[in-house]
């Protein structure tokens, strides 16, 4: 007689507990599940879970020097233009200048657009404001 699936789930937890597997879930945006696909075709893979138990494994055997550039997600640097600091900078003067019922929104002012200067250099620029 054939076994029932919870007879074959059963055998095969008793496997993974007996060799001490434990399952990993990995839940990925499309861009890492390409990538993966793609590391799979070229390599002959069929099994994700084969590809990347030897990603883990090749990864460590580099050890900390090779294997830590590989696993240091890139930073985004945000550089502001001095254009753009000049105009926080006279943002944050015209607040600091305010009173403490204008900064709430009491000021007659915020219902207006108005233009201030940013600048006294030759290039003035204009920011608009409500």
């Amino acid at each position: 007689m054939a076994k029932s699936n919870a007879d074959r789930s059963a055998k095969a937890a008793a496997k993974w507990k007996e060799r001490g597997e434990v399952e990993i879930r990995l839940h990925c945006p499309p861009g890492t599940r390409q990538a993966l696909a793609e590391l799979m075709a070229w390599s002959g893979i069929e099994e994700q879970g084969e590809a990347i138990t030897l990603m883990i494994h090749h990864l460590h055997g580099l050890g900390p020097g090779g294997a830590l550039p590989l696993l240091t997600p890139p930073r985004h640097e945000i550089t502001v233009s001095p254009s753009v600091a000049r105009k926080l900078e006279r943002f944050h003067i015209g607040r600091k200048r305010r009173s403490p019922e204008e900064m709430f929104g009491n000021d007659q002012e915020d219902s207006e657009v108005s233009m201030l200067p940013l600048a006294s250099h030759a290039d003035r620029q204009v920011l608009w404001h409500r």
